[in-house]
């Protein structure tokens, strides 16, 4: 005969809960017709464990089934000293009953001594003990992966979480951010939600606390099984970006979207790695697709924010594939180049190759720099991509010496843009008094019309630009009357 008795389980689950003593019911049947069996029980190996087991010797009538308890006394110690050690083996050995040998120091002595001829000792079956539970399973979450590599570790987490409900799995989903994809796996296989979000009071979803924690693995695992990128996560590429993760990005894929803008801004991932000189990471954008040549809500280009930024491999990455972003001007007339020689990056001015240091010059009033580009053959009457001359430039932001110089060196004062505004438009729309007036005492033509329609004589500047009311105001008021 192989075995005297048999056990009603294959393994023993005890649920880890610190400060609470935790147990687990077994049942050892007889499977002699005739003759009792005594059965003892014991660990297989000294263990940190309290476990006590209830009771350890017993007598089993023949064919009867017996209730055993394995107990885990309460504790704050045991998961931390087990966490990453082989569960104990409960074993269950048996022997034929003597007659009259039924109290138990005869039944100590009985399983103590060696088997013999006549007194034969069955080992009928030796039951893992796991400890189970959301708290047990952070302790193996937790383990160093030099000290227990997630191979040994798995089995254990396995069975640790297969009492867990849904919400504890998706909790331990998110402490599995940083852990071994495979630890991930099994808590959705076992129902944890991959759309389930922080409880902690933050309402983060999966995909973005992983984003967050830089767990690649893991957030291809919740990808891969199905996890949606709803509104709230379309900047997580932002967030790759900032980074600086190009494996983050590669998984994030086009699910959050490579061209995905900032609702607050209107930023793209490809502003956000032009902004920090992310190159790497500026490059990847743009082959999978986003646009370099988006503009913010301020009219800003990556090229802005590159230039801006004096990142020399970022603004030629850029010059090389966007279109329009050269020559592009943001709502505030900054242009690539301009941002770049406001923030001191004259290392830019020959990589930017746009020709408007003479048009900066004359929108900030550098009356030293406009003679000396004049000097180096600057041309006074060239055109920005929206048709402005730097006569336009200096019109709008009133620089009453740089309009006088650029007409001294003959500016031509009639020139329109692209919309067909003269640089008396720019004046008169900017409310620059003095500069208006200037203008037409050169000679200025008052009733151009631009393309819209729209003459110097139409804005209405007395009470639009009433803050300026001077003698200044008078004079122009004159200067624009028309003759019956």
């Amino acid at each position: 005969m192989d075995r005297l008795v048999k056990a009603s389980t294959d393994d023993l689950l005890l649920p880890y809960t610190p400060n609470h003593r935790a147990s687990a019911t077994f049942h050892l049947t007889n499977l002699m017709h005739t003759m009792p069996v005594a059965v003892s029980l014991t660990l297989s190996t000294p263990t940190p464990l309290p476990i006590t087991i209830t009771p350890p010797l017993s007598i089993l009538p023949p064919l009867s089934t017996t209730p055993f308890t394995l107990s885990l006394l309460p504790t704050t110690t045991a998961a931390t000293t087990t966490a990453a050690a082989p569960p104990p083996l409960l074993l269950v050995r048996s022997a034929v009953l003597p007659t009259g040998k039924a109290l138990p120091h005869h039944l100590r002595r009985l399983f103590s001594s060696s088997p013999s001829a006549d007194r034969r000792v069955f080992t009928d079956a030796s039951l893992p003990v796991f400890l189970t539970g959301p708290l047990f399973a952070l302790r193996l979450l937790s383990s160093s992966p030099t000290a227990a590599p997630a191979d040994s570790l798995l089995p254990l987490f396995s069975r640790s979480i297969s009492t867990c409900p849904p919400p504890d799995l998706t909790s331990l989903l998110f402490s599995a951010l940083r852990s071994d994809p495979r630890f991930a796996r099994e808590l959705i296989k076992s129902g944890a939600d991959v759309n389930g979000r922080d409880g902690g009071g933050t309402g983060e979803s999966l995909v973005s606390a992983a984003v967050g924690a830089g767990g690649v693995g893991v957030l291809a695992v919740l990808i891969e099984s199905g996890c949606e990128i709803d509104g709230g996560d379309l900047l997580l590429m932002h967030r790759a970006v900032e980074m600086g993760r190009l494996d983050l990005m590669r998984v994030l894929g086009g699910g959050c979207g490579w061209d995905s803008v900032d609702s607050s801004n209107g930023r793209s991932p490809v502003h956000v790695a032009a902004r920090l000189g992310r190159f790497e990471a500026l490059k990847l954008c743009v082959s999978m697709g986003g646009d370099p040549d988006r503009v913010d809500f301020d009219g800003y280009s990556p090229l802005h924010c590159a230039a801006e930024n004096g990142d020399s491999e970022c603004v030629e990455f850029l010059l090389n594939c966007s279109v329009f972003s050269k020559n592009s001007m943001s709502r505030d007339g900054r242009t690539p180049f301009s941002c770049a020689m406001d923030n001191g990056h004259w290392h830019l001015m020959d990589l930017l190759r746009l020709g408007d240091v003479l048009s900066r010059a004359a929108r900030v009033g550098d009356r030293v720099g406009l003679e000396s580009c004049i000097s180096q053959g600057g041309n006074v009457n060239g055109r920005d991509q929206n048709g402005w001359t730097p006569l336009h430039r200096a019109a709008f932001k009133g620089e009453i010496e740089i309009v006088k110089a650029l007409v001294g060196h003959g500016a031509q004062i009639d020139l329109v843009d692209d919309v067909g505004y003269t640089a008396l438009h720019c004046a008169v729309e900017a409310g620059r008094v003095e500069v208006a007036v200037y203008l037409i005492a050169q000679g200025a033509r008052r009733n151009l019309k631009s393309i819209k329609g729209v003459c110097p004589l139409n804005f209405d500047f007395q009470s639009k630009y009433s803050a300026f009311v001077s003698p200044l105001c008078s004079e122009f008021e004159q200067a624009l009357e028309i003759e019956s």
